[in-house]
């Protein structure tokens, strides 16, 4: 009896597992959730970041939107009736692969091609709208999407009406087409010349990346041309420019800041503020 009283007391405890029960019924946080920001790194929920045009709250990071959610975005509801949508692309060189990787990104966007257009009102305000998605293969231009900006412009012109053009694309003219994609340059000029003869206003937004063919062309012409915040502007990337040059580049070359600095952008307005600031430029000029 009195041996049992002072027993020692074991130096180890023993820790039994959960049962199987338990484990099953902890909640686990599901995916998709948060997005990092590709500026600050901060961790962001994405549906605040949704609430604010996906754009950082923190540091003002426009992160890339598709042309369906700058349509969303900018127009009224209801307003936007497209243009040309039946327009697909062909294989005019029977390039290898490019009839699949178009697949691939049609299925991923849900688009036909790397641009929408179509008629619509911001604030009221009716105009011809264009939307160039870098989602889509960079945003680069090909045959249909020169073929539905010239479309564009030709029916602006003729109803007099003005452009707006979002113009989203890295990309450049798509080698997949060879030539047949850099005429669309020379195409496109043509069809932004026709619409200022006819004493029509063309507005150009250009948000992250505006390279290359794209920039080159149309996207450039603009009488008025904005652009978002820290969106890379220009026709070669600055990696190939240092490599041909063998020099540094001076720092933030080619965005949105350093171009706007030297005179060849209007104006840089940030998301939130560029629907109130298209109807107005499109109100005044309108009278």
């Amino acid at each position: 009896m009195f041996k049992d009283l002072f027993r020692s007391k074991p130096k180890y405890v023993t820790v039994r597992p959960h049962k199987q029960s338990d484990r099953s019924e902890k909640k686990e946080i599901p995916g998709g959730l948060w997005i990092k920001c590709n500026k600050c790194n901060n961790i962001l929920y994405r549906k605040d970041l949704e609430k604010s045009l996906s754009v950082c709250p923190k540091c003002g990071y426009h992160f890339v939107i598709s042309a369906k959610e700058r349509i969303l975005e900018l127009v009224d509801p209801d307003s936007f009736k497209e243009m040309d949508a039946d327009l697909e692309t062909a294989d005019p060189l029977g390039f290898p692969d490019y009839l699949d990787k178009l697949s691939k990104y049609q299925e991923e966007t849900g688009m036909k091609e790397a641009i929408i257009t179509g008629k619509a009102t911001i604030l009221g305000q009716r105009l011809v709208l264009a939307l160039i998605d870098f989602n889509f293969m960079r945003g680069s231009m090909n045959t249909v999407v020169g073929e539905k900006l010239v479309r564009a412009f030709a029916v602006a012109t003729k109803e007099k009406m003005p452009v707006v053009v979002i113009s989203g694309g890295g990309g450049g003219a798509r080698m997949q087409e060879g030539v047949l994609s850099l005429m669309q340059m020379a195409r496109t000029c043509q069809a932004v010349e026709k619409h200022n003869n006819a004493g029509l206003l063309y507005i150009a937004v250009l948000t992250q990346a505006t390279m290359g063919g794209v920039y080159a062309s149309f996207a450039s012409q603009a009488d008025i041309i904005l652009a978002e915040p820290g969106a890379l502007i220009g026709f070669a990337g600055p990696r190939i420019i240092e490599q041909t040059m063998k020099q540094s580049l001076p720092e933030g070359f080619q965005t949105a800041e350093y171009v706007y600095q030297h005179g060849h952008i209007d104006r840089i307005v940030a998301r939130p503020f560029l629907k109130v600031t298209l109807a107005h430029l499109l109100a005044w000029h309108g009278r």
